[in-house]
């Protein structure tokens, strides 16, 4: 099997965008074309992650608009779905791709354009026919209602406190701040700042302004407003190829040294413990024992943190802390940048924002400026292995990649 190294990366601004979906993977696409040094070549395979293009933007031939649009016919061009885990699932066909060598150059993107649509709940609905057709979307279930039912059953059988859930947003928003292509680039004391600034409120710390009603209205209880990534625009990408000649392209190649896959029962009440993501440590001990890696190899983490209770959770699945200790350890601060591991220094689903089909292979963009050095006012000192987290479903189909810095 060869070995597997990006070479170029893209990312737009996530958030909300007046460009069109084809453009907005034109634009993450050529950014990572020209970081690789490849315009001048051909490309055998792309590949597109994108849940729910028909749906949102009445598209369905993306993969082969996005090739003919940024010139790179006749390449292969394929469009992946797999839900919110779309990114994650492009990402490791293409490394499949190179890793056979069936495919010598490789373009990944994985995008989505949601805040145009003005349909209340519209998007919140899609996404909800990722439940079981009939065990569970006939009683009106979404995904934040999974996450409520999961937040309550993990606070009351660990005895751990949602303060300590709130302390994870508190963190990604901080971390989002230093990130300019973040959704949100304020801190939740921003927030309460400028609502104190416009007389709506006299909060005296961020927890009091976290349990306003008003300011941070209940989404599914436990969970509130901040508790929650927004609906974001975006696209993100990367460039393959084998890494026996990544140093052709670039003087900084980051090897994908670990893939994993893995599912889990589609309904959520089959499951021996809903507070144990299985797919998620099946997944991550496939990358772990494809790299050679343990949890204590790991340098930084990006987790699938669409409810702060995920991010919770994930940091034991994959092997950081044991169960039912993640929101304690993000409430003493061992998730924080200079933490015991960092999780989420982009700022997470929940400040960098998710646009559903991006965020996989955002994870895994942002591990690549981590490890390059390249993360600015984030950077995670001695960043050299990190670990993603793409969260398809609710948990039954989850994707774990392993990046690393390229050694000669």
């Amino acid at each position: 099997m060869n070995k597997v190294a990006i070479i170029g990366v893209g990312h737009t601004k996530f958030g909300r965008s007046t460009e069109g979906l084809i453009d907005l993977l034109s634009n993450a696409s050529l950014e990572a074309i020209q970081d690789s040094n490849t315009s001048d070549k051909n490309f055998d395979s792309v590949y597109v992650g994108a849940m729910s293009p028909s749906a949102f933007n009445n598209l369905s031939g993306i993969a082969s608009a996005l090739v003919d649009k940024i010139g790179l016919i006749p390449a292969a061009a394929d469009h992946i779905k797999n839900g919110p885990a779309s990114g994650g699932s492009a990402v490791k066909v293409g490394f499949q791709a190179i890793a056979s060598g069936m495919s010598d150059l490789v373009l990944v993107v994985g995008g989505e354009k949601m805040t145009h649509l003005t349909i209340p709940g519209y998007v919140t609905s899609n996404v909800a026919t990722l439940t079981h057709p009939e065990a569970e979307r006939p009683h009106g279930v979404s995904l934040p209602s999974f996450a409520g039912l999961l937040t309550r059953i993990y606070l009351e059988k660990y005895n751990a406190k949602l303060e300590w859930l709130s302390e994870i947003a508190i963190k990604n928003h901080k971390n989002g701040a230093l990130n300019p292509n973040a959704h949100f680039q304020r801190t939740i004391e921003d927030f309460m700042k400028s609502a104190i600034t416009k007389g709506k409120g006299n909060w005296t710390n961020v927890y009091e302004f976290l349990k306003d009603e008003k300011r941070n209205p209940i989404i599914a209880d436990p969970l509130r407003l901040f508790h929650v990534c927004p609906i974001s625009d975006g696209a993100a990408a990367l460039v393959l190829c084998d890494a026996e000649k990544a140093r052709e392209f670039t003087d900084t190649p980051v090897l994908i040294s670990g893939v994993g896959q893995a599912t889990d029962t589609h309904i959520i009440y089959e499951r021996e413990d809903i507070t144990t993501l299985k797919a998620l440590k099946l997944a991550s001990s496939q990358a772990y024992t494809m790299a050679k890696k343990t949890p204590e190899n790991i340098d930084v983490c990006e987790a699938h943190d669409a409810f702060a209770i995920l991010e919770a959770i994930q940091s034991e699945d994959l092997g950081f802390f044991k169960k039912g200790e993640g929101a304690k350890a993000a409430h003493e601060g061992l998730t924080g940048i200079g933490g015991k591991i960092p999780i989420n220094p982009s700022g997470g689903l929940k400040a960098r924002g998710h646009p559903l089909g991006a965020t996989g292979v955002a994870q895994v963009v942002e591990l690549v400026w981590q490890i390059r050095g390249e993360a600015g006012k984030r950077q995670v000192d001695g960043a050299e292995t990190g670990i993603t987290c793409n969260f398809g479903g609710f948990g039954n189909n989850i994707i774990s990649i392993i990046a690393e810095r390229l050694v000669q």
